[in-house]
Protein backbone atom coordinates (compact mmCIF):
# COMPACT_ATOMS: atom_id res chain seq x y z
CA UNK A 1 0.00 0.00 0.00
CA UNK A 2 1.06 3.83 -0.53
CA UNK A 3 2.73 5.15 2.26
CA UNK A 4 1.39 8.88 3.13
CA UNK A 5 2.62 11.91 5.56
CA UNK A 6 -0.26 13.95 6.94
CA UNK A 7 -0.04 17.45 9.03
CA UNK A 8 -3.31 18.58 10.20
CA UNK A 9 -3.81 21.86 12.44
CA UNK A 10 -6.92 21.59 15.09
CA UNK A 11 -8.13 25.25 16.69
CA UNK A 12 -6.07 26.84 19.41
CA UNK A 13 -9.41 26.40 21.99
CA UNK A 14 -9.15 23.03 22.32
CA UNK A 15 -7.47 21.15 25.15
CA UNK A 16 -4.74 18.90 24.25
CA UNK A 17 -6.76 15.54 25.47
CA UNK A 18 -9.49 17.00 22.49
CA UNK A 19 -6.42 17.59 20.39
CA UNK A 20 -5.03 14.21 20.06
CA UNK A 21 -8.63 12.66 20.67
CA UNK A 22 -8.95 14.10 17.20
CA UNK A 23 -5.92 12.31 16.15
CA UNK A 24 -7.20 8.91 17.13
CA UNK A 25 -10.58 9.28 15.69
CA UNK A 26 -8.98 9.61 12.63
CA UNK A 27 -6.57 7.07 13.31
CA UNK A 28 -9.95 5.42 13.44
CA UNK A 29 -10.75 6.21 10.59
CA UNK A 30 -8.44 5.16 8.30
CA UNK A 31 -8.51 1.51 10.10
CA UNK A 32 -12.06 1.19 9.64
CA UNK A 33 -11.32 1.93 5.45
CA UNK A 34 -8.40 -0.27 5.35
CA UNK A 35 -5.13 1.28 6.57
CA UNK A 36 -2.95 1.81 9.42
CA UNK A 37 -1.21 4.24 11.09
CA UNK A 38 2.33 3.60 11.63
CA UNK A 39 3.21 6.59 14.14
CA UNK A 40 1.57 9.75 15.16
CA UNK A 41 3.20 12.82 16.88
CA UNK A 42 1.45 15.56 18.72
CA UNK A 43 3.50 18.56 18.05
CA UNK A 44 1.66 20.96 20.83
CA UNK A 45 0.58 24.42 20.25
CA UNK A 46 2.23 26.42 17.69
CA UNK A 47 2.29 29.83 16.18
CA UNK A 48 1.01 30.22 12.95
CA UNK A 49 2.65 32.77 10.43
CA UNK A 50 -0.35 34.21 9.61
CA UNK A 51 -4.04 33.75 11.03
CA UNK A 52 -6.66 31.08 9.85
CA UNK A 53 -9.93 31.56 10.33
CA UNK A 54 -9.15 34.44 13.39
CA UNK A 55 -7.30 31.91 14.95
CA UNK A 56 -3.06 32.75 15.60
CA UNK A 57 -1.95 29.43 16.96
CA UNK A 58 -3.01 26.22 16.20
CA UNK A 59 -2.40 22.56 17.92
CA UNK A 60 -0.59 20.77 15.38
CA UNK A 61 -0.73 17.14 14.64
CA UNK A 62 1.24 14.34 12.20
CA UNK A 63 0.43 10.96 11.48
CA UNK A 64 2.79 8.61 9.07
CA UNK A 65 -0.03 5.75 7.58
CA UNK A 66 0.07 2.86 5.01
CA UNK A 67 -3.44 3.14 4.05
CA UNK A 68 -4.66 2.79 0.35
CA UNK A 69 -5.70 5.87 -1.54
CA UNK A 70 -9.58 5.49 -0.63
CA UNK A 71 -8.96 5.43 2.55
CA UNK A 72 -6.66 8.34 2.67
CA UNK A 73 -9.25 10.10 0.36
CA UNK A 74 -12.00 9.36 3.37
CA UNK A 75 -10.03 10.97 6.07
CA UNK A 76 -9.42 14.20 4.67
CA UNK A 77 -12.70 14.36 3.12
CA UNK A 78 -13.84 13.71 7.06
CA UNK A 79 -10.74 16.32 8.37
CA UNK A 80 -12.28 19.18 6.37
CA UNK A 81 -15.66 19.01 7.24
CA UNK A 82 -14.47 18.84 11.06
CA UNK A 83 -15.06 22.24 12.72
CA UNK A 84 -12.07 22.17 15.27
CA UNK A 85 -10.07 21.04 12.21
CA UNK A 86 -8.22 24.08 9.86
CA UNK A 87 -5.93 22.90 7.62
CA UNK A 88 -4.66 19.20 6.29
CA UNK A 89 -1.67 18.87 4.50
CA UNK A 90 -1.15 15.19 3.06
CA UNK A 91 1.51 14.34 0.78
CA UNK A 92 2.38 10.69 -0.50
CA UNK A 93 5.74 9.57 0.17
CA UNK A 94 8.01 6.14 -1.25
CA UNK A 95 9.70 5.86 2.65
CA UNK A 96 8.89 6.67 5.94
CA UNK A 97 12.14 7.89 7.25
CA UNK A 98 13.00 6.40 11.09
CA UNK A 99 13.16 7.97 14.07
CA UNK A 100 11.09 11.07 15.62
CA UNK A 101 10.18 13.99 12.97
CA UNK A 102 12.17 16.85 12.71
CA UNK A 103 9.88 18.78 14.74
CA UNK A 104 10.28 16.83 17.61
CA UNK A 105 14.06 16.57 17.35
CA UNK A 106 16.44 18.28 19.42
CA UNK A 107 18.28 21.02 17.87
CA UNK A 108 21.96 19.23 18.90
CA UNK A 109 20.25 16.20 17.24
CA UNK A 110 19.62 17.54 13.79
CA UNK A 111 22.15 17.34 11.14
CA UNK A 112 24.24 20.28 10.23
CA UNK A 113 22.74 23.05 7.47
CA UNK A 114 24.12 23.57 4.62
CA UNK A 115 25.36 27.55 3.60
CA UNK A 116 23.11 29.60 2.06
CA UNK A 117 24.39 31.68 -1.03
Amino acid sequence: MPLYEHVMIARQDLSNAQAEGLIEHFNAVLADNGGKTLDSEYWGVKTMAYKINKNRKGHYAFLRTDAPTAAVQEMERLMRLHDDVMRVLTIKVDAHEEGPSVQMQKREERGERRERR
